[in-house]
Formats: C-alpha cells, sequence, structure tokens
C-alpha cells in the first residue's frame, strides 16, 4: 500500500480559539497563539486500486484574503486539486473509488471531476449535497464494529469507512492498515494535531454531543494502536505520513512556530470559514432576499450561510 498527500495549500495558520473552542468557547483562549496550517487531501494506492479520501476545493476557488481577525487561514494555493494530484502521480481515470469524510468544500470540490468513480459518502451528507446517480454509494455501516467504533464498512481489503459524527452529521473517518500501522484519515475530527493531544473540539460542528463521542473514541483507539494520524488542515499531517509517526497521547511533540503571515487585498467576496460557500456581492443570495449588488458589509446581522447555516462572523474575505 502506498499512501501520498495531494498538497493544495500551505504556509497558513490558525488560532487557538477556533481550533481548541469548541466546548469551553473560544473566549476561554488566546487568540495570539496560533498554530501551522495547510489543506491537502490523501490518496490511497493498494496495488489493484487508485482510491481518494476526499478531493479538495474546486479549482479556481478564490484564495483568502486574511486580516488580523481570520480564524483559520489555509495558507497560499500550490496547486489546483487535479494538478496536485498529478503531481502525486496519478491521472483522473486511475481512480476508482473516492471515500468522502464529510460535505465541506474542501473535503468534496473535485467529485464531478471523477464520472466513473464510485464515491462513498454517508447519507446525511449525501443528500446535503444533492448527490444522485449510480456512482453514488450511500453507506450503510453494515459490518459492524471496529476497534471500539460500533459503526464500520469495509470499502477495499484494510480499509473501512466508520461512523464519526458530530463536524457533520454525516461525518465519517477512514483507517486503512498496513503492516504494523493503523493510518487514520479524520477529515476534520481535529483542525490540528494540538487540539488532539490536548483533547480539544473546535469550534465547527452540527453536533456537540457527537463530536465528544468521537473525539473519545478517536484517542482510545490511538491509545491501543499504533496510529498514523492524517490531518486535512496542518502540515502535521503530511509530515506524520512521510515520517511515519505514530501519535503518543502522553508525549505531544514542540509546536513549530507559524511562518510569516502574507495579507492579500481583498476582492470583495467572502469565504465561509466552516464548509467553503463563497458569496459574491455580483450575485447576491436570492435564498435570503438579498439582491445583486450587496457588498457584504450590507448583509443583515442575522444573515447566515446558505449552506452551513453558520453566522457571519464565519466569513473571511477572499
Amino acid at each position: 500500500m502506498i499512501i501520498k498527500a495531494v498538497k493544495l495549500y500551505e504556509n497558513g495558520f490558525m488560532k487557538q480559539p477556533f481550533a481548541f473552542g469548541g466546548e469551553e468557547g473560544p473566549d476561554q483562549f488566546d487568540p495570539s497563539v496560533m498554530y501551522r496550517s495547510s489543506l491537502q487531501n490523501y490518496v490511497i494506492d493498494t496495488g489493484s486500486e487508485v482510491i481518494l479520501v476526499d478531493t479538495g476545493l474546486p479549482d479556481g476557488f478564490p484564495d483568502q484574503a486574511p486580516d488580523e481577525k481570520t480564524p483559520l487561514f489555509m495558507g497560499t494555493r500550490i496547486e489546483d486539486y487535479l494538478d496536485a494530484l498529478k503531481t502525486a502521480g496519478y491521472d483522473p481515470k486511475d481512480v476508482s473509488k473516492i471515500l468522502i469524510t464529510h460535505k465541506h468544500d474542501d473535503h468534496t470540490g473535485m467529485i464531478a471531476a471523477f464520472p466513473n468513480a464510485k464515491v462513498y459518502i454517508s447519507p446525511e451528507d449525501a443528500d446535503a449535497l444533492d448527490l444522485k446517480g449510480e456512482n453514488i454509494v450511500r453507506l450503510t455501516y453494515g459490518d459492524g464494529e471496529y476497534k471500539g467504533f460500533p459503526k464500520t464498512q469495509i470499502v477495499s481489503d484494510g480499509i473501512r469507512i466508520i461512523e464519526a459524527k458530530g463536524h457533520t452529521k454525516g461525518n465519517s473517518i477512514v483507517i486503512a492498515e498496513d503492516k504494523d500501522y493503523y493510518f487514520m484519515f479524520h477529515g476534520d475530527v481535529t483542525y490540528t494535531d494540538e487540539a488532539l493531544y490536548a483533547n480539544k473540539l473546535s469550534v465547527v460542528f452540527e453536533d456537540i454531543v457527537a463530536s465528544r463521542e468521537t473525539l473519545d473514541r478517536v484517542r482510545a483507539f490511538i491509545r491501543g494502536n499504533p496510529t498514523v494520524y492524517l490531518s486535512t488542515h496542518t502540515p502535521l499531517g503530511y509530515e506524520n505520513l512521510e515520517n511515519l509517526r505514530v501519535i503518543d497521547l502522553e508525549n505531544p511533540p514542540e509546536s513549530v512556530p507559524v511562518g510569516e503571515i502574507v495579507y492579500r487585498t481583498p476582492t470583495g467576496k467572502y469565504i465561509c470559514g466552516v464548509c467553503g460557500y463563497l458569496y459574491d456581492p455580483e450575485k447576491g443570495d436570492p435564498t435570503q432576499g438579498i439582491p445583486p449588488g450587496t457588498p457584504f458589509s450590507e448583509l443583515p446581522d442575522d444573515w447566515h450561510c446558505p449552506r452551513c447555516k453558520r453566522e457571519k462572523s464565519n466569513f473571511n474575505p477572499a
């Protein structure tokens, strides 16, 4: 089995209140404490098939323009998804299966580029994205318990999708067994590994009780099995992979400082930091009666993301 990161963005940051504040509240944490951020998804090459875990943002998606208030900045673009996949050594026609951890755009943005691949996704998130077609496999989690996780589904030899609700109502994780290691592709159970070690949930969730249950099960699994933890939003994800670093919850590594932050000129568009929805003033938002030509600053206080229903405060300049 060969596992590679599909690297999309680098040199970003996230603030501690965003990454740690899900249960106690962001006000209990220090916004001056920042952790490295990035964006990458993964590809699993079993030798007989090529399997993607999530599919990045849509090609051409506008970059963020962070400011001092930005809670999560994924960083500067390395490549669009299909180019990054080719850099990893794979062509879209090679892909037979796509395993979706959850519905957000940075995990599902390029599904349409793989019409011949089977897409495995929870029923809840498939409904949220209105995914239909013969290639859409709605997960049933019919293969029973697996090492402390109650509901799982085998998708290939040594590879399972596991129900892990909380971050979204249909959230899942993927575990691949290879030799002496368990590779855990967890989507956004945590946004940074520092939160895993500290046992903290992010502020992004649809069900906080389920999020806590999922993180507890993840930590219990890691304590009992040699686990390489493959995150989406921190370079620790691919660094763990490249170094075959097994997580030891009792001995967290020292955090690497965030590099120089490059601020950009905003375009007037805004991106939802939770689900990736793009508000374009030229289009407005007909779902909430917002006419074309309405700047983001003039949206009413009770306006919310049309996709994930989160408040205006979760949007960042693009």
